[in-house]
């Protein structure tokens, strides 16, 4: 039986200097602070020597692990496959294995004092034998957790912390800044938190300056970019402007949340609702209140002697007449000298090649310029200067087709896009702070970035020519260099959209990875026709369980987000291969007409209800663009089960949403009026499935090709009655598939009997959307005509 030593646990106001090694920086400083009295929220630590006892206790399954604490386990991060596996088997292992039950009391014992029923847990780090410098790098890598006050829950959100060290992009980081493994102590700050009024953080510059965000409820939807904060901006001399926000939502502590898996039953998590209209335009800080911040990091700037960056929280203390600020977070900013000595230009230097942009001559102007000419502002967090093209990005948004050598602009970067972010040279977001992932990405791999930069995605365009200076948290513009560059530039023609012409009935893509967003959403498409499950899918259903339709959301918003008001329609899940992952477990002989499609549904819905959950999930953090098609409808029964589900789900509850059917199976013509009075609102012609069906011929046999002819006048007849029955009915109607892509009369010939939309592959967009254009004209006056 393991026994706690004392010197496993450490109260903030007990940390000595020595101790910094064994408690994280979080703690060192917050320590620091309450032993002088600042409002610092209490709390203790479980320290890193904690930590190392029970990795060595685990019970290893494979070798490379039995000694982890003390091991660099070196891993490939260019191999993701092979990065994904090492880091899921560790992380398993601690959530997997039992913590102590002394340990346990002892932490039980120590919250009784707080009288408190929630908890986060906060990672702590230090990296031994390397400047503090290099620590601070990696500030907001590890996120904290939250957990109820009982045994199983601490037990859950100290191993949820724990495991934080062992995710994919942690070692990304720990090898991009040459960091071995063994050089990383993590601690565990332990701390109450309580529903706020208000939160936010402030940056404390070297001349005095102050820049503080605010925004209602706890910190969250700041950290998310889902607010745009109150901001004071507080000169040396003591004058200041004051900008007010828009907080749109407000999070505080759900005590009964679902957001946060835990194997207890009183789980913890954040709460997000919209704040009332009227306190969105409201100023989060009171004047008095305000003072009080004002004062409180002026002293402590004072008394740490150093540039500051702090987070804090306003919040109504038990036996207080009025709301109190405490800080959650104290960081010292990086100096320049420090960070100027651990630059590498030669990186910036081989990322853009000398003849796309003349970065040398914007850089000496940019310097001679007087501040005025600075036409954007924002937060400094990482020291440099450089000038390249911008590339502006959405949320979603695939880092893969960003191109190297340009500066992102973005409202925020989220944990999940660090890794394929590494070919850019500067960094803009709107959101975030010192401790913002953009922020920490910039510091790793040494390159430039201001964060907090209002407006910088409206007011800049890909393709345009920038210089970012991360010293001052300034972005200049510099047009007229880019006109002399342009026509020797390379990159700048791949970064400049085309111009398309509108055609008259709507172009669709279908798509079914996230690599191919970015060149889709630059084509002229009005959205995602088809968003196929099964490939986009194959990695999410590895494994399967409660956190599966959190990342089939997470994939399917990257499209929403893009395209959004764009619709993206996302086909759920139609495995019809002997080779596809099973959802029933059913041996199919005949994959084309056994078990699949909504009849798979019925008999096992496990995952076509997470697929709801997931698409519900995607309504909610407010993307009203995404609808769902069911595929391989065989009767309007099915239809009616899988309906059901739909309206269970809280899909249908968005007045915005649309529920279609795929139209491929025969008998779907002939009882169209009745799927429609079923509710069925839209169709989507599955043209392979509809021509196998139609023909008898399997479109995947080899020798049966000459056979498969998606022209053949049944085929094409019976297209045409759907898209005349869809009329009738008042529903849209849209084709998927070859079709298309066939010859220019194909293509009338949809459009003349009132086809809605044509969705194509991303290789076929541009043609079919010559061909689609040439025929407008004649089109338009055929209808005239018709409607004569």
């Amino acid at each position: 039986m393991l026994r706690m030593p004392v010197n496993y646990l450490y109260w903030l106001e007990q940390i000595r200097i020595a101790d910094r090694i064994l408690v994280g920086d979080k703690a060192f400083h917050l320590g620091q602070l309450q032993q002088h009295r600042y409002p610092v929220i209490p709390g203790f630590v479980i320290s890193t020597d904690a930590f190392q006892e029970f990795l060595e206790e685990i019970d290893w399954q494979v070798p490379m692990f039995v000694d982890l604490p003390h091991s660099s386990l070196h891993v490939d991060v260019d191999q993701p496959q092979q990065l994904r596996i090492v880091t899921q088997q560790i992380r398993q292992a601690i959530l997997s294995s039992p913590v102590p039950d002394d340990w346990l009391s002892a932490i039980e014992i120590a919250l009784q004092p707080w009288q408190t029923s929630a908890l986060i847990f906060r990672p702590s780090l230090v990296l031994k034998g390397l400047d503090p410098t290099v620590s601070y790098k990696t500030i907001g890598l590890l996120e904290s957790h939250l957990g109820g006050t009982h045994r199983e829950a601490i037990a859950h959100g100290l191993k949820q912390t724990w495991a934080e060290l062992f995710r994919a992009r942690s070692f990304l980081y720990w090898q991009r800044l040459g960091i071995q493994l063994q050089q990383v102590n993590l601690a565990v700050l332990v701390q109450p938190i309580r529903t706020a009024i208000a939160s936010g953080d402030v940056q404390a510059q070297g001349d005095g300056s102050l820049k503080i965000r605010a925004t209602w409820g706890l910190g969250q939807a700041l950290v998310r970019g889902e607010v745009v904060p109150d901001r004071y901006h507080i000169q040396a001399a003591g004058t200041f402007t004051h900008q007010l926000g828009s907080k749109l939502y407000t999070y505080a502590i759900d005590p009964v949340s679902s957001l946060v898996s835990s194997p207890t039953s009183s789980v913890v998590g954040y709460q997000r609702h919209v704040t009332e209209a009227a306190q969105q335009k409201q100023p989060a800080l009171t004047d008095e209140q305000f003072q009080q911040l004002r004062d409180l990091v002026q002293q402590t700037t004072i008394h740490l002697k150093t540039a500051l960056n702090l987070e804090w929280v306003l919040c109504q203390l038990p036996g207080q007449s009025q709301p109190q600020i405490e800080l959650t977070q104290v960081v010292p900013q990086l100096t320049a000298a420090i960070h100027q000595a651990e630059k590498k230009p030669e990186r910036i230097e081989n990322s853009l090649p000398a003849s796309d942009l003349d970065t040398s001559i914007l850089q000496k102007q940019a310097a001679a310029s007087s501040p005025d000419r600075a036409f954007l502002k924002g937060i400094p967090v990482s020291i440099g200067t450089m000038a390249a093209p911008a590339w502006v990005y959405q949320i979603g948004q695939p880092a893969a087709q960003i191109p190297s050598g340009v500066i992102l602009v973005a409202p925020m970067i989220n944990p999940d896009q660090v890794a394929g972010l590494r070919q850019i040279v500067g960094i803009i977001t709107e959101q975030g702070g010192i401790t913002s992932h953009g922020a920490i990405l910039a510091r790793e791999l040494g390159i430039p970035a201001v964060v907090g930069v209002q407006g910088a995605t409206q007011q800049i365009c890909t393709g345009d020519p920038i210089l970012i200076n991360g010293d001052r948290g300034e972005v200049y513009l510099k047009a007229e260099h880019w006109e002399l560059q342009k026509q020797a530039s390379p990159l700048s023609r791949t970064l400049t959209r085309s111009v398309y012409p509108k055609i008259a009935t709507q172009l669709f893509v279908t798509l079914s990875q996230p690599e191919s967003i970015a060149q889709a959403a630059s084509l002229p498409v009005d959205g995602v026709g088809l968003l196929r499950a099964e490939l986009l899918l194959l990695d999410a259903l590895e494994n399967q369980g409660e956190a599966l339709s959190e990342r089939i959301a997470c994939l399917v918003q990257q499209f929403a987000a893009v395209f959004a008001p764009r619709p993206v329609f996302y086909r759920s899940l139609d495995f019809r291969s002997p080779k596809s992952p099973s959802l029933t477990e059913i041996s199919e002989p005949n994959p084309v007409l056994g078990v699949r499609g909504t009849f798979s549904y019925q008999l096992n819905p496990t995952v076509f209800s997470r697929e709801l959950e997931a698409l519900h999930q995607v309504q909610q953090n407010g993307y009203a663009n995404v609808h769902l098609i069911l595929p391989f409808v065989r009767t309007v029964e099915e239809f009616i089960f899988c309906r059901q589900w739909v309206e269970q789900a809280g899909l249908t509850q968005n007045p915005h949403f649309r529920l279609w059917i795929m139209a491929e199976v025969p008998s779907v013509l002939l009882l169209l009026p009745d799927y429609v009075q079923a509710g069925v609102q839209g169709i989507a012609i599955g043209i392979n499935d509809l021509t196998q069906l139609l023909l008898g011929v399997d479109r995947d046999h080899p020798q049966m090709q000459p056979a498969f002819n998606q022209r053949h006048p049944a085929v094409m007849r019976t297209i045409q009655h759907l898209i005349q029955t869809a009329q009738q009915l008042g529903i849209p109607c849209s084709i998927c598939g070859q079709a298309p892509n066939q010859p220019i009369e194909t293509i009338e010939a949809l459009v003349r009997w009132g086809i809605t939309a044509i969705s194509v592959d991303l290789s076929e967009v541009e043609r079919v959307h010559q061909r689609s254009h040439g025929l407008k004209q004649g089109l338009t006056r055929i209808r005239r005509n018709e409607a004569r």
